[in-house]
């Protein structure tokens, strides 16, 4: 008899693209079929300030912390505030530049992104993540117009990991939640530039990653509704609605990887620009 899955938060720190850690916590992650990663990513820190706010978001949804930081100082308040929240951590790259150190006898110039050339598809992909991070969860939704992608769906549908996984990839991608009864941003039905698609799950899905939400939320925190399978059916409804109503195409993540929804957005993305 299968176990059931069960799903852990895995909070992803770069100050470059993400590209090398996202390889390396998936890779960890895979070899443990039970349970699948909710991936939180954060490119570009390099600032107090952005971590600040990182580590805002960690404390709303707990779990296992992956950093690729080459700034000692602020590595070193990654890992005082992970012990201090009792959460494990661990920098990735910290034990391949010991054993380089050891072998060639002279420490890493430690340069940020040092493995990408500056080129111009390189600053495509950096302009694609300062637009993806600038417009997550429903954030400037005036500048749609400027997307090369929007996202849309209920809580919980993958939208801003799949939107982190694009801009990865240079495609400008937006992302705005759809909530039951509320109307979406004008300037998205307006808009004409980017292809829009629709996210969505099955109920069973949706209410155990909701479930498994729920253990970093705060007290007094009304969760009856939000894992309710019929309540979450009723959003559904509304964002297949939503979508059949626009002619937006949609995309059933429940059993799709994160690479694999990219996938068929990018196929989509090809198709309209064709």
């Amino acid at each position: 008899m299968n176990k059931p899955q069960s799903f852990f938060h895995l909070h992803l720190i770069s100050d470059a693209t993400g590209e090398t850690l996202l390889a390396a916590g998936r890779a960890a992650s895979a070899q443990y079929k039970d349970a699948r990663a909710i991936e939180h990513i954060y490119p570009l820190i390099r600032t107090d300030k952005q971590l600040m706010k990182v580590f805002d978001d960690i404390e709303e949804e707990p779990g296992i912390v992956l950093y690729t930081v080459v700034d000692q100082a602020l590595a070193h308040r990654i890992d005082e505030r992970c012990a201090a929240m009792g959460l494990p951590c661990v920098s990735v790259l910290e034990p391949v530049l010991s054993v380089f150190q050891s072998y060639l006898g002279t420490p890493a110039g430690r340069r940020v992104g040092a493995q990408h050339v500056l080129d111009a598809e390189y600053f495509r992909r950096i302009d694609a993540l300062n637009f993806t991070m600038e417009h997550d969860d429903g954030q400037l939704p005036l500048d749609m117009e400027q997307a090369d992608v929007v996202l849309i769906g209920i809580s919980r549908t993958s939208k801003t990991p799949t939107s982190i996984y694009l801009a990865n990839r240079g495609i400008k991608t937006a992302n705005i939640p759809i909530v039951l009864g509320v109307p979406l941003p004008q300037a998205l039905i307006d808009a004409k530039t980017p292809l829009v698609v629709g996210l969505v799950a099955t109920a069973e899905r949706i209410s155990h990653v909701r479930q498994n939400r729920l253990l970093g939320s705060t007290t007094g925190f009304d969760s009856t509704a939000y894992v309710d399978r019929a309540s979450i059916n009723e959003e559904l409804t509304y964002a297949r609605q939503i979508c059949g109503r626009h002619g937006w195409p949609t995309i059933d993540v429940s059993r799709r990887s994160i690479e694999e929804t990219a996938a068929a957005i990018v196929a989509l993305l090809r198709e309209k620009t064709r």
